[in-house]
């Protein structure tokens, strides 16, 4: 069986949403520091030992962030019908980041989004 390497890269950004139609506080809108981690997968290095450069990944990341940066998530174009929950942020994350970072031998294999310390939400493909 090959071996496969993972990387992670680890960033954060700060939005505030609320959740439509949900029965709580949550329903009204708030704020967080949302923190995210990616992990990407490669099957195969470069001439170097490098399956994908931490620089390009971050730079990647940083950019997929920055459309969600200081926003009301909630009218971010992709959560306009749904909720911008912590499962729905990583999944457009990851649905992102795998747009831009996917090859034959790097693919994202999941991503984590943090809302608070200590509860988040993941999101892969299998």
């Amino acid at each position: 069986m090959p071996g496969v390497y993972e990387i992670y890269v680890k960033d954060h950004f700060a939005a505030a949403h609320a959740l439509r139609g949900y029965d709580g506080n949550c329903a009204n809108m708030h704020g967080h520091n949302w923190e995210v981690e990616a992990y990407i997968q490669c099957t195969k290095l470069n001439q170097l030992g490098i399956g994908v450069d931490f620089r390009d990944v971050k730079a990647i990341v940083k950019d997929v962030l920055s459309k969600l940066d200081h926003t009301n998530l909630n009218e971010v174009a992709e959560f306009g019908s749904i909720n911008p929950t912590s499962e729905n942020i990583s999944k457009f994350l990851y649905k992102e980041l795998s747009r831009r970072l996917n090859t034959e031998f790097i693919k994202v294999n999941r991503v984590m989004v943090f809302e608070s310390p200590g509860c988040g939400s993941s999101y892969r493909e299998i």
